[in-house]
């Protein structure tokens, strides 16, 4: 049998030491490989099918790792992965201690910029080519950014400056939001090769010379320019910003896409490279679904069906889904809004059933926020779904065009906590801290999904910014009320009697901290709130017991541990308390079982850090 090309690449070195011709043969092994991988690991997959082409051709036409790529979020960049030393490693693919999700530069020389969060490629980019122009090395520069990270304004903001400085900068616009259209063919690759080719920029800039002492006719020649490149590419936006752009080009017709960056890569300034190509590009499921296929748990490759993994509850994000229709259908303010999240955040049902109350604004986190207010200030109800690890984005907005004007908007913080495969970017570990010292705020934190129901009421009927907080995955299998009943704020549940240690608890480790109780015979207190804190409930335990111990899935440092300290601190209580909870310093990618285990967050670990603080109390 013969041996695969992609077999004998280990490094893009070894890439480049390929014919031309072997390229499109390597592509269809690479695609074949991810296809098998990815259906025994799980991981995003139909935006990593999309751009094999792409990766094969930056890494041949560019001198990696000395010229730097930089991928925007790191959802494609597992052929970049492959291409760069870790084939071998992809069977450990966001497994614990193995290959990362996302670039990382810890990881691989080839990772320039470690991602995870959208539209920061342009950026970063930039300050590299900055950089590089001071240490004058002579390295390349790329960003690779989606077309729904552009919806960001942090994208533009890079983008205009890049024009601004007129940086050696190629940033390429992988546009896969459709099929390929029609002028994407032979006259658009075509004319993208003669537009980027040395010749053309010559004429191009020695036209802009002689012209020069002709303010109207070198006016008329740029007009003119534009036009021509505008009957056949949409690029006068990025012409305005500076960019010298080119495209649409076919993403998945490598000779074409090596002539063009060749081509660019020996143009001075900023370029911009449009291309167009098809998410799940080879398969067939993820070509017809690019969505469903985004991200895949273990599947089986000839038929494209997913391993279902059993649930004995409904996920916290459903129970978030489903009380959104029923809330909408009882109140007529209430608006939804995500940030590009309709999936992972659950609002599939309430987009179809209230199209007209329904908001994705893209990649936008900060608008989100705002925009909630403005609904906000005009007497409706909005509620934003949005990612633990992304209302970090938008917390300037949170802070000045919610809380300071005291309006009720209520967030729904879906991922809080750790998140398993994904890692430190996506983990929301620090929501109850960044959100606890922002005034007006009530922040609330459910033990089960029938509180997390109950709570998302409290919030909506509150008249004021509120927060709920759950994690990632299934609830522990409580009935769930259809009622939609509100809590009293600020009041705390006794959970189980006992003597001589209390553990208070925030959120879903609750189960673990019973279990916990159960071996160290210890008072089991449901907080519920974060803030207000049920400061009466904490003073009583505190008189009652030897030893209060807070358990919280999020970092200690400034967490809910952190309240219950505070409270108790002007009382000149002796009750001594331990804190647990995340340790200051970032969570790697892993089961999130395993994470929590090692964190001390499961009930072992709970009665290990109890018992050992006794003994120490003892001595």
């Amino acid at each position: 049998m013969n041996q695969l090309l992609l077999d004998k690449i280990q490094t893009p070195t070894q890439l480049r030491e390929l014919p031309e011709q072997q390229l499109p043969t390597l592509a269809k092994e690479l695609r074949n490989f991810l296809v098998e991988t990815l259906s025994r690991t799980g991981g995003h997959f139909a935006s990593n099918l999309g751009v094999v082409e792409l990766t094969i051709a930056l890494h041949y036409v560019f001198n990696t790792p000395e010229d730097r790529l930089v991928w925007d979020v790191g959802h494609q960049s597992y052929p970049h992965k492959i291409l760069s030393g870790r084939r071998e490693a992809m069977s450990t693919l966001r497994q614990h201690g193995g290959v990362a999700g996302f670039p990382k530069r810890s990881e691989s020389i080839y990772d320039a910029f470690g991602v995870g969060h959208s539209s920061t490629s342009i950026s970063a980019a930039l300050g590299m080519a900055i950089a590089n122009r001071q240490l004058g090395n002579g390295r390349q520069v790329v960003a690779i950014i989606g077309d729904g990270a552009m919806t960001a304004g942090m994208a533009f903001e890079a983008l205009n400056h890049a024009g601004d400085l007129d940086a050696n900068l190629l940033v390429i616009l992988n546009d896969n939001d459709m099929s390929i259209s029609p002028n994407v063919g032979g006259l658009s690759n075509y004319l993208a090769k003669v537009l980027s080719s040395p010749l053309y920029a010559s004429v191009r800039e020695s036209s802009k010379q002689i012209l020069k002492p002709i303010p109207t006719m070198r006016e008329l020649a740029r007009r003119t320019e534009e036009h021509v490149k505008g009957m056949v590419a949409p690029g006068t936006l990025f012409e305005e910003l500076g960019f010298n752009y080119i495209g649409p080009v076919d993403g998945h017709d490598l000779l074409t896409l090596l002539t063009t960056l060749r081509n660019m890569k020996a143009l001075e300034g900023p370029q911009f490279l449009h291309i167009v190509t098809q998410k799940g590009k080879g398969y067939p499921s993820a070509e017809d679904d690019p969505c469903e296929y985004h991200g895949v748990t273990a599947f089986d490759p000839k038929t494209g069906k997913m391993v279902e993994k059993s649930a004995h509850a409904p996920t916290y994000t459903k129970i978030f889904g489903d009380w959104l229709c029923d809330m909408a259908a009882h109140d007529e303010r209430l608006i939804g809004i995500t940030p590009a999240m309709r999936e992972g955040s659950g609002l599939v049902d309430f987009s179809e059933l209230f199209p007209d109350r329904y908001f994705d604004v893209g990649i936008a986190e900060q608008h989100s926020v705002t925009l909630a207010a403005g609904l906000a200030c005009e007497g409706l109800k909005p509620v934003v779904a949005i990612y633990s690890t992304f209302l970090q984005r938008a917390y300037d907005q949170l802070i000045h065009d919610v809380a300071l004007q005291n309006l009720p908007v209520l967030f729904a913080i879906d991922r809080a906590g750790l998140v398993g495969p994904d890692g430190p970017t996506h983990a929301g570990s620090f929501d109850l801290a960044y959100l606890r010292c922002i005034p007006n705020m009530l922040i609330m934190a459910p033990a089960d999904e029938n509180e997390c129901r109950q709570m998302l009421t409290t919030g909506f009927q509150h008249e004021g910014p509120s927060a709920v907080r759950y994690p990632r995955g299934c609830g522990v299998g409580v009935p769930v009320e259809p009622k939609l009943t509100t809590l009293p704020i600020g009041k705390a549940t006794l959970r189980r009697e006992g003597h001589k240690v209390a553990l208070l608890v925030f959120g879903t480790l609750l189960k673990a901290a019973l279990e916990a109780a159960e071996q160290l015979d210890a008072t089991v207190v449901n907080m519920r709130f974060v803030k207000p804190l049920d400061v009466e409930m904490v003073k009583r335990i505190a008189q009652q017991h030897g030893l209060l111990v807070t358990i919280e899935e999020n970092v200690i440092l400034c967490g809910a541990g952190s309240a219950v300290n505070e409270c108790l601190q002007p009382h000149a209580n002796s009750t001594p308390v331990l804190n647990l909870g995340l340790p200051d310093r970032f969570i790697e990618h892993g089961e999130t079982a395993t994470l929590l285990a090692q964190c001390g967050l499961d009930a072992e670990g709970i009665v290990r850090a109890v018992t050992k603080h006794l003994s120490e109390l003892a001595t």
